[in-house]
């Protein structure tokens, strides 16, 4: 009995891990559902967060080239920080347009990737032909609806994607924390019915 004792702060420890997985995935699925329902404020927040990543990572790369000042890429790495920075600035301060530009290649990305895979589909067809034909179709598609309503679509189509990727992340992280949870009182109920003590008369 010494030894299920000694064990269960551990399993008690990984059991909560998995619990607070799973909480963080019950947010991330409210924060998506909500941003489903207001997409432009989702699109919004997602540009000003966008912005704010480019910054700091330029201000963190412009620390690390100053630091290696001297190496041959120390030009390089400056150019590059500089260029995060003006960009994040430039999203920070013009949200709406920058959420219009990346729609817009975001819409240009869905048409050619859509035009190439139905291209491939039909000159090669694998044994993927009905699954890539559908895929190059349905990029094509999107890309012609969200370019056909640009720049009003910028609005939400950022948004949106945002939204979705928080969803189906918050929906693994879930699945992850309570299929771990039950993995582990599964895992502990063996051990203890394989350790309790037999009694033969």
């Amino acid at each position: 009995m010494a030894v299920n004792k000694a064990e269960n702060p551990e399993t008690a420890r990984l059991s909560r891990d998995f619990g607070w997985l799973a909480a963080l995935g019950v947010i991330l699925v409210l924060a998506g559902l909500v941003g489903l329902i207001y997409t432009g404020v989702a699109t919004l927040t997602s540009m000003i967060l966008f912005g704010w990543l480019l910054l700091i990572g330029g201000v963190v790369g412009l620390l690390h080239a100053v630091q290696a000042r001297g190496s041959n890429f120390f030009w390089l790495g400056v150019v590059v920080a500089a260029l995060n920075i003006a960009a994040g600035v430039v999203v920070i301060v013009r949200p709406e347009a920058a959420a219009a530009a990346l729609t817009m290649f975001a819409a240009l990305l869905f048409l050619t990737g859509g035009v190439f895979r139905l291209a491939g589909s039909l000159v090669v067809r694998g044994p993927q032909f009905g699954w890539t034909l559908v895929q190059g179709a349905f990029g094509l598609l999107l890309g012609i609806l969200v370019l056909a309503s640009w720049p009003s679509s910028s609005k939400y189509v950022i948004g949106c994607f945002f939204s979705l990727a928080l969803l189906f992340d918050g929906l693994g992280l879930m699945a992850t924390g309570f299929g771990g949870r039950k993995i582990v009182g599964m895992v502990t109920e063996q051990h203890e019915a394989a350790t309790k003590p037999t009694h033969l008369e």
